[in-house]
């Protein structure tokens, strides 16, 4: 059966229109890698699968995002998961989708945060694969919604620790962690961590 297929394929693009059939397979078989890429993209990009796909974190991280000032606050505008956590477009995107894989190897296969308790044992870590993210993209998803330069609106303290922060070159992260999540019990904080 099988060779009889392969036969038959090898006819088809060894005649004349051969390389006209290969050109327009590629093509269609590119689009449709394309489009299920895309789709995945879609459907991973929601606050929904984030939030509520696993219980790993709708009872851990989403339940404690719930009420912070991410999720309610007086502009009335809500920042999600996705938008503190992962790119908007481009590259950095497809890099953290595919980084997103170690999570679901701990969820699926390992089982390593499948409890509060094994969570809140390996919440440092997570926190601080998270913090060097944000420090290395230099606060990138931060930055997409909240600007340090327009600092009129800001309190006259807020300004003076923007403007230093800004000079020491930190990252948001360095000191706005803990605003939309419990605060990790062990080694030290943003500010302190070596980045690489």
């Amino acid at each position: 059966m099988l060779s009889k297929i392969t036969e038959k394929l090898r006819v088809w693009f060894s005649g004349p229109r051969g390389p006209l059939l290969l050109l327009v397979f590629g093509v269609v078989l590119g689009l449709a890698i394309v489009a299920s890429t895309s789709a995945v993209l879609l459907v991973t990009g929601t606050e929904q699968f984030c939030a509520t796909s696993c219980h790993e974190m709708e009872d851990n991280v989403y339940a404690e995002y719930k009420g912070t000032i991410h999720d309610v606050n007086p502009s009335g505008v809500r920042a999600t998961c996705v938008d503190c956590h992962v790119p908007s477009t481009g590259i950095p995107l497809y890099f953290r989708k595919i980084n997103a894989v170690r999570d679901l190897w701990g969820h699926f296969v390992t089982g390593s945060i499948n409890t509060p308790e094994k969570f809140e044992a390996k919440r440092y870590e997570m926190a601080v694969r998270v913090w060097t993210y944000m420090k290395k993209s230099d606060s990138r998803e931060c930055k997409a919604c909240h600007n340090m330069d327009k600092a009129e609106t800001s309190s006259e303290k807020a300004q003076v620790r923007h403007a230093r922060a800004k000079a020491e070159n930190m990252a948001c992260i360095d000191c706005h962690y803990a605003i939309a999540h419990n605060e990790p019990e062990g080694g030290p904080g943003p500010q302190e961590l070596v980045i690489k």
